[in-house]
């Protein structure tokens, strides 16, 4: 006979139940998360809002479209590396998982390297550092839903922002490849 023994989560299974023990009771923060996990759903919110830019303010039009672009690929990125890499989501019985997935895949998350991406390009599109500011409550949003362990968070971030300064450089040389073109036509 079988039988099924429960044992204490260790690593970072423990750091993720330390992480929704200590603050997910809190007022607001559940709540808080998921709306920060539905925005970051395939970086949308991320496009969305660098449309909304874009039209907002043409003059950095082409600043605006680089940073969805950036979230776009680096939310590809993610989806490619979890294909690869196939780490399944934390499933210890102590970890509450408050938000639905699309994938049973961890590695990396795909919401904090949207994020990283988009706030980095977002930085350099506005010309300040407050889009940085979301960064962290997405990464801890991902440990508090239970649905990515802390080094899923951390490479993504990581992954996040090598796409951001790929990005960045591809449209710091094709942006004025583009405009001497038009001049020329």
């Amino acid at each position: 006979m079988k039988l099924d023994t429960y044992r204490a989560p260790r690593g970072e299974d423990a750091v993720l139940v330390a992480v929704q023990h200590g603050i997910a009771g809190r007022a607001g923060v559940l709540p808080g998360a998921r709306a920060l996990s539905h925005f970051g759903e395939h970086s949308a919110g991320w496009v969305g809002l660098a449309l909304l830019g874009a039209l907002v303010v043409p003059r950095r039009r082409r600043e605006w479209l680089t940073a969805g672009a950036g979230a776009f690929v680096a939310h590809a990125a993610a989806v490619v590396i979890k294909r690869i890499v196939q780490r399944k989501r934390p499933h210890h019985p102590d970890i509450a998982v408050n938000v639905g997935t699309p994938s049973k895949l961890s590695f990396p998350s795909a919401h904090a390297t949207s994020t990283a991406a988009a706030a980095l390009l977002l930085a350099r599109a506005t010309g300040s550092r407050i889009p940085l500011l979301v960064v962290p409550p997405m990464a801890l949003s991902r440990l508090l839903l239970g649905v990515h362990y802390p080094t899923d968070v951390l490479t993504g971030v990581l992954v996040g922002a090598a796409v951001a300064k790929t990005v960045g450089v591809v449209a710091d040389r094709v942006g004025p490849a583009m405009a001497s073109k038009e001049t020329t036509a």
